[in-house]
């Protein structure tokens, strides 16, 4: 995957994020669940611009584990919702979820690469 690709997938990603939690309930619960969701999509997506700027090939690997670690904890907080019935659009949530898994395996898959390599 081309990295302007992977960086444009991120971003909208954090977009689409971000419109789903103005499709929340307004207990407490969904507010604070909607607010770290919100922090760790668009981290992964600000880290990765940092990743694609590393001063070697530890600092790449470095951001490039931060921006996954960010993705993790953004599948769980949206499986989290979905169980609970917190974000209203089950159908954009599916699909975000699935968004999610799919980045998380391009993350994984590019991590080993460039750990190979050192």
């Amino acid at each position: 995957m081309k990295p302007n690709h992977l960086e444009e997938r991120l971003i909208q990603f954090a977009i689409d994020i971000i419109l789903a939690c103005k499709k929340i309930d307004k207990s407490f619960a969904s507010e604070h669940l909607a607010k770290q969701l919100i922090r760790s999509a668009t981290s992964s997506a600000l880290n990765y611009g940092e990743a694609r700027s590393g001063e070697s090939t530890n600092d790449f690997l470095h951001k490039m584990k931060i921006c996954l670690k960010e993705l993790r904890e953004s599948l769980i907080n949206m499986k989290i919702q979905k169980g609970a019935g917190l974000i209203l659009d089950a159908e954009l949530l599916d699909k975000l979820i699935r968004e999610n898994d799919e980045l998380i395996s391009i993350f994984v898959a590019s991590i080993k690469t460039a750990s190979s390599k050192k």
